[in-house]
């Protein structure tokens, strides 16, 4: 593997090819720290030229990559395994935003590009790209665009899949695909572009992306409302989009139990109301008109809640500092997650109209197999995403309790496909799923995902072992 290594070197330089131990282990062990790979090396590109120039090597050498860009992924889909025999290939120094037009409402970035920078630059040009993240200021576009990250918008907004209008991919042989175009309509065959979002690099490697934008919002206003049941939060949801429409761009679901596990590892966090409830939604609306508007809009949506009995209490922030700290309750319920202990974590989408049948359904079946389990159920009500987490029950350590991982998957994931649901929402599959999508995915689709892999990485290069 020296000729290999020798090769790279002569392509990107002698300190952006790390082989020593020390230097690369920053690169090696997945966001939450439960899986650390080993690696032949790690290449740092600066340019699309050169990361075309490593793959060419890569393939010549039949040694497999693992793209990376900030590492913050959630499935193990950026990391090497333990054969020490891939490389790791960081984008994290292509970070130029090349181009911001702001009358084609579009910017052109390279796939290292920090998420908040690319927030912020939007932002200077009176523009908005609303992908937000809690991980917005390490993650970065390419890996957004691998994993067709979601997020606090996609009621509004969409997926990441919808707010790209063109990619720059590097193949599986070192050739580089432009497809930055710029254009919302362009019906000229296949939509290689769809291809690769969400792939997690086993088919190519994003370099760079042409990216929508949209115009800043006069106002934005958050509440947060208090409701007896899961199905209530149904009916909040339908009652204010029928209120509100497209200026409803938030809507996120808080259980009792995420809110008391915030409060006690938080305590400095606001507490709205004096009383606990079994239910939360926290919402967001945002006007193009003016800040009276956007208020009128809610304040009358929910007044007709109340009225009808589908809240039972609400909180309206009348300050940007007190929407921030709402907003700070729901973005801090994985942290207190964390502080609490390990928990087997589920990222599921459902029809929204299956929630709380299926949060009825499937809190009986855990509580039965694991007396005493915690549900953490929390998440993106309004496009059907829930965060279902389950947490040991107190008094049981978390190794005795995270045995029981592969048991709880089934449970949870067999009640998700019978309400017509999918295993994963927004973290993809990476490595941690890929068995799980196995089990679930029809012999057909998945003979359709290896065809595709095969007919794009006939030597299997790109980032092997994850999804399939």
């Amino acid at each position: 593997m020296m000729d290999f290594l020798s090769q790279c070197r002569a392509v990107v330089g002698d300190a952006y090819v790390l082989d020593a131990p020390a230097d690369m282990a920053p690169f090696l062990t997945d966001w939450r720290g439960r899986f650390t790979g080993k690696a032949l090396a790690v290449l740092r590109p600066g340019s699309v030229e050169q990361v075309a120039a490593l793959v060419r090597a890569c393939a010549a050498h039949r040694v497999a990559l693992v793209p990376q860009g900030g590492n913050t992924g959630l499935v193990l889909g950026s990391v090497p395994d333990v054969s020490g025999a891939q490389v790791v290939l960081s984008l994290a120094r292509l970070n130029t935003i090349r181009q911001i037009d702001p009358v084609n409402r579009a910017m052109t970035v390279d796939a290292g590009c920090i998420l908040q920078r690319i927030q912020e630059a939007a932002a200077a040009e009176g523009c908005l790209f609303p992908l937000s993240l809690a991980a917005e200021g390490s993650c970065t576009i390419g890996g957004n665009l691998s994993t067709n990250a979601g997020g606090t918008a996609v009621l509004r907004y969409g997926n990441t899949r919808e707010l790209c209008l063109g990619l720059e991919v590097v193949t599986p042989q070192g050739e580089v695909w432009s497809g930055l175009r710029g254009l919302r309509k362009d019906n000229t065959g296949y939509d290689l572009r769809d291809l690769f979002i969400g792939a997690e690099g086993t088919l190519g490697i994003i370099t760079g992306a042409v990216l929508k934008l949209y115009p800043q919002p006069k106002a934005s206003i958050t509440a947060l409302a208090a409701l007896p049941s899961p199905a209530h939060a149904q009916q909040l949801l339908v009652l204010m989009q029928d209120h509100c429409g497209s200026s409803l761009t938030g809507f996120e679901l808080m259980s009792r139990f995420c809110l008391d596990l915030v409060a006690r590892q938080f305590p400095h966090l606001p507490k709205p109301f004096a009383a606990p409830y079994a239910q939360y939604v926290l919402l967001e609306l945002s006007s193009s008109e003016s800040e009276a508007h956007a208020v009128g809009l809610l304040e009358h949506a929910i007044g007709a809640a109340l009225e009808r009995g589908v809240i039972q209490d609400a909180v309206v922030a009348s300050s940007v500092a007190q929407s921030a700290g709402l907003w700070q309750l729901r973005e801090h319920i994985p942290l207190a997650q964390a502080k609490a202990g390990k928990n087997i974590k589920h990222d599921i989408s459902l029809p929204v109209s299956r929630i709380a049948d299926f949060i009825a359904a499937t809190g009986p079946q855990l509580e039965a197999a694991f007396p005493g389990c915690q549900l953490v159920c929390f998440g993106h009500l309004g496009d059907g995403n829930l965060h279902y987490n389950v947490a040991p029950p107190e008094g049981i350590s978390n190794e005795d309790f995270l045995v029981n991982q592969d048991k709880v998957n089934r449970v949870v994931h067999d009640s998700v496909v019978a309400f017509g649901g999918s295993i994963s929402a927004e973290h993809g599959i990476g490595a941690l799923k890929r068995d799980e999508l196995a089990h679930y995915k029809s012999p057909v689709e998945l003979n359709m995902m290896r065809a595709i892999k095969a007919a794009l990485d006939p030597l299997g290069i790109m980032n092997p072992g994850k999804i399939l």
